[in-house]
């Protein structure tokens, strides 16, 4: 068993904190610098081409990495932690089949959108799970969005954001409460 240098400056720290030895294989941490888990990550993301590639998209290994450098980038900018694809997997799975994507435009707008998905879990205060908030997201982009990110990000999700810090029962429902928060705003 190798030990790096992170390693024990955690497993040490860890030992101080709570005045206990911690084993490093009990508790591991693949967010420290050096550890690997980008190519676990990359592999995760290319292994959606196997579904993407029926409608025409593929991502490389380079477009996995920088979705990954977004993703990490936007996650540092907001204060959150994630492990693995998660998110990534998910957007790519949601809107690959999008008839407003196609190659050219693919790996910028899936950037677009892992950054909007992480800018509106913020803004709603965690109110509503991933899945949910993804599939809201893809919902708007296909039909009232029309492919427009511009629209997803500045019109429906800051509207459904806002009704859900105002514990609006139905958040979906933009129409009905915009005077109301029109009028607010003054």
């Amino acid at each position: 068993m190798s030990i790096s240098y992170p390693d024990l400056v955690v497993n040490s720290f860890l030992k101080n904190i709570f005045g206990v030895k911690i084993m490093y294989e009990i508790i591991k941490f693949p967010f420290l610098p050096g550890a690997n888990l980008d190519k676990v990550t990359i592999s995760e993301i290319v292994k959606i081409n196997d579904e993407s590639q029926e409608y025409g998209l593929r991502l490389s290994e380079e477009d996995a990495k920088e979705l990954i450098e977004v993703r990490n980038d936007t996650l540092k900018n907001y204060g959150r932690v994630e492990v693995g694809a998660g998110i990534i997997a998910k957007i790519i799975a949601k809107f690959c089949d999008s008839s407003y994507l196609w190659q050219a435009n693919y790996t910028a707008a899936l950037n677009e959108l892992i950054e909007t998905f992480y800018y509106i879990k913020n803004e709603s205060l965690d109110l509503i799970s991933d899945d949910e908030l993804i599939d809201i997201m893809k919902d708007f982009f296909e039909n009232s969005c029309r492919g427009s990110i511009e629209l997803l990000q500045g019109r429906e999700l800051e509207a459904l954001a806002r009704n859900l810090r105002y514990e609006i029962i139905d958040y979906r429902k933009m129409e009905e409460y915009s005077e109301v928060f029109e009028e607010e705003e003054y």
